[in-house]
């Protein structure tokens, strides 16, 4: 998670993301390549980053294991970068782990629900909302097994946030 969107209480979906991910963990920085728990992960993990590139394995297409030919099988692990595009672009330059990590991307199919911030382009997604579809698809090619009702209910918690500050910006205003 880059600094400043750590900074943002009133609408971190990094955080919330993280609050809704038991297994997950939580990292702030710029640069990642000497941080002894994401190397830790790296190589003991079959680790992706979740970011759009020419080569991304696209998960609306394809299981992201079917590319690998891999005889010991290591627990998967994502990383997700909460932050605006431009400092994501920062992250990935300056953390040079991250560099040989496989990247994944998907098909959005939908448009994002956070009518509170402007996303760059209309298909761009919350982390939270990004994590979900990750989660969808990793049940479709049954890596993950998440029941449909855990899945229809996790962005309870982003649809609350992005409701109260709706309210919130309305109160402002009369």
């Amino acid at each position: 998670m880059h600094p400043k969107e750590f900074k943002k209480t009133k609408n971190g979906t990094g955080r919330l993301t993280h609050l809704s991910l038991p297994n997950s963990e939580l990292f702030m920085g710029i640069d990642f390549s000497d941080n002894a728990r994401i190397n830790e992960i790296i190589a003991t993990h079959e680790s992706f980053i979740l970011y759009p590139s020419k080569h991304a394995i696209n998960l609306s297409r394809q299981n992201p294991l079917a590319t690998k030919s891999l005889h010991v099988k290591k627990p998967m692990a994502i990383f997700l970068i909460d932050s605006t595009w431009a400092c994501s672009l920062k992250m990935m330059r300056e953390s040079q782990n991250l560099h040989g990590l496989s990247h994944i991307s998907f098909d959005a199919t939908k448009r994002s629900e956070f009518k509170i911030k402007e996303q760059p382009s209309p298909y761009c997604l919350s982390t939270i909302e990004s994590a979900l579809r990750v989660l969808e698809l990793l049940t479709q090619w049954q890596i993950e097994t998440i029941a449909p009702a855990q899945l229809e209910t996790f962005l309870t918690p982003f649809h609350a946030m992005v409701e109260y500050q709706l309210k919130r910006i309305a109160h402002l205003r009369t």
